[in-house]
């Protein structure tokens, strides 16, 4: 997530390797076309001859995921093979000699049939970048994120610059993207101070960013968690006297590099003060990226018990590997928005080893792979993530754009 204030020195906190031990932790190989997308691998018969298969669903999983049975009752049991297309649009499968006969499983159809992918790279991916990066790079990626389809781009925060230089050039950028308006392009405010100069700029969206840590929140934007819901009040209060929207984050809903684990409870509890204080989104962050299914999904019942389903997102960052399957299981509870950035970009300042957020090609491979619709274009996701690694000079953090030869550079054409 974000860097607000002054960040804790890593001398001051345990490395990810030091953290408290209690963090928790029959497809065929597909073949000739198949190799593509993977749509066609959940879990089923093969057939050879057939252009169609049943969709017989009894022999899975049953009422064992019992939030999804609304969801399944309502929208029932059809499916439609989806194109391994890398682009937005699918098609429908036409005649094969040799088809792959997947059974949509009950666990499937309880996920919804359309995901908003909220792509957080031009901010969350880029501030902690040791090395400046150009505004013209930064509005440069921004229109290739929109261009792709991108509905929601989290275009650049309003901080204080003495602690998180990257972002200093806030006003220019949202100068420069403020005319868009095929896609949202919030922008974190921290206080009063930040959202005025976020709506002089042009911000048509605005973000606010809670801890469900203490610790996290007195190191990262030095105060209580109570404190900074007054704070984050007025911000929202001013926002709704100019019908501005506003975003609210949460860190830490799993683990903090201080404190350890954190109880499902005080995550819902800053979730539906974020919420009441009418915050339209709650966006709930794995910030030094230690969850696993098995700790996310607690977590979410506890958050859903007070704040709507349909008004929440996730964020993952993949310390240990566990962003897809853990927004594979928030999709089967009903989340329906995720939070991702392009190649993988970013990292969390406060714990060593806590690597980048969940790379938003991965989640759109995966997304499509299971016939969920994104309306993002893959191939232009991939060339926005190749534009930005160039410049970086890096190899991408997406294993999509590795596996699809779009993550190589040469450093020395790098802009």
């Amino acid at each position: 997530m974000s860097s607000l204030e002054e960040p804790l020195s890593f001398d001051k906190l345990p490395s990810m390797g030091s953290l408290d031990r209690r963090f928790s932790s029959g497809s065929c190989r597909p073949r000739g076309e198949d190799m593509g997308m993977g749509a066609r691998w959940i879990e089923g018969n093969r057939c050879s001859t057939s252009n169609s298969c049943s969709e017989d669903t009894e022999d899975y999983m049953g009422d064992a995921f019992l939030w999804g049975r609304k969801s399944r009752e309502t929208r029932g049991n059809s499916f439609s093979w989806r194109s391994l297309s890398l682009g937005r649009n699918h098609t429908t499968y036409g005649n094969h000699d040799k088809c792959t006969g997947v059974k949509r499983s009950k666990i499937v159809n309880g996920m919804p049939n359309h995901v908003k992918i909220v792509e957080v790279g031009p901010r969350d991916g880029l501030q902690n970048e040791k090395n400046m990066v150009p505004t013209h790079i930064k509005v440069e990626l921004i229109q290739r994120l929109v261009s792709a389809g991108l509905s929601v781009v989290e275009a650049t925060s309003f901080v204080s610059p003495k602690w998180v230089p990257q972002l200093s050039d806030a006003k220019d950028v949202m100068k420069a993207v403020c005319h868009v308006d095929s896609a949202r392009l919030p922008v974190l405010t921290p206080n009063l101070k930040g959202f005025e100069a976020a709506i002089e700029a042009g911000a048509k969206d605005i973000a606010v960013f809670a801890s469900a840590s203490e610790s996290f929140s007195k190191s990262n934007i030095n105060c209580s968690i109570d404190e900074s819901l007054v704070r984050y009040r007025a911000v929202v209060a001013a926002a709704k006297n100019l019908s501005i929207p506003v975003r609210g984050y949460v860190s830490c809903v799993v683990g903090c590099p201080v404190e350890g684990p954190i109880p499902p409870a005080k995550v819902a509890y800053v979730a539906k003060e974020l919420y009441d204080m009418g915050c339209y989104e709650i966006s709930l962050g794995d910030t030094i990226g230690t969850g696993t299914p098995g700790t996310v999904m607690p977590m979410l019942e506890a958050v859903m018990a007070v704040v709507p389903v349909e008004k929440l997102a996730v964020h993952f960052h993949d310390t240990y590997g566990q962003s897809l399957p853990n927004i594979l299981v928030s999709l089967q509870m009903g989340i329906s928005t995720l939070d991702s950035s392009v190649a993988g970009l970013g990292g969390c300042p406060y714990a060593k080893g806590a690597s980048g957020n969940v790379a938003t090609e991965d989640v759109v491979y995966m997304l499509h792979g299971i016939g969920i619709t994104t309306n993002v274009d893959l191939e232009k996701l991939l060339s926005a993530g190749e534009f930005i690694c160039k410049h970086l000079g890096r190899l991408s953090g997406s294993k999509t754009a590795i596996a699809l030869g779009r993550a190589t550079y040469d450093t020395c054409n790098a802009v």
